[in-house]
């Protein structure tokens, strides 16, 4: 008998509210689709040299978790701790966050990099770690408005609506891979 692995991706609710916003919905639900039906043979097969559905999920959770204690430094100080952008910078935003596109190749960086955790491990992790990501943002956006709040290690300074798309975009990146992974 297989027993299939499920998150619960039912968007995390404060006091009965809707959603803060629905870039981090669209992750949840992105997720949710792409390892409906998939047990943990199926999320842990990968082609050689190539990350495996739950590697890939990993890796997402990972840039999820990191994010918070990032983002907490600016409400710990009081204020944003973003810098100003480089032209670079500027144009990857609008590449990237604006546009949508997440250009393929680049190596994750090690803080990034999977290290191995039980698939439902890592789908319970993410539930978590996007819970605390929309908590954060959600306080960050109310006591600094629009603003720029921190920097991402490539992108540079991104506001709370920013960093929602980023990771939104990024998820959806690796989404369209563990698509290809599922065919195989």
């Amino acid at each position: 008998m297989t027993t299939f692995i499920k998150a619960d991706c039912s968007m995390w609710q404060s006091g009965g509210k809707s959603p803060v916003n629905t870039y981090l919905q669209r992750v949840q639900d992105a997720i949710a689709e792409a390892t409906r039906d998939m047990d943990a043979t199926r999320l842990t097969h990968h082609p050689e040299g190539k990350w495996s559905a739950a590697e890939i999920l990993e890796h997402l959770d990972r840039t999820y978790k990191t994010t918070v204690p990032h983002l907490q430094k600016c409400l710990d100080a009081g204020q944003p701790t973003a810098g100003s952008p480089t032209f670079a910078q500027r144009l990857a935003v609008g590449i990237v966050v604006e546009l949508g596109y997440l250009p393929s190749g680049r190596k994750a960086p090690e803080y990034a990099v999977p290290r191995g955790l039980p698939p439902d491990e890592v789908l319970r992790n993410i539930a978590v770690h996007l819970a605390d990501m929309d908590r954060v943002l959600a306080e960050c956006e109310r006591r600094f408005g629009a603003r720029k709040l921190a920097n991402h290690f490539i992108l540079g300074p991104l506001s709370a609506h920013q960093w929602r798309k980023f990771h939104w975009v990024h998820t959806r990146h690796h989404m369209r891979q563990i698509a290809r992974l599922k065919e195989d």
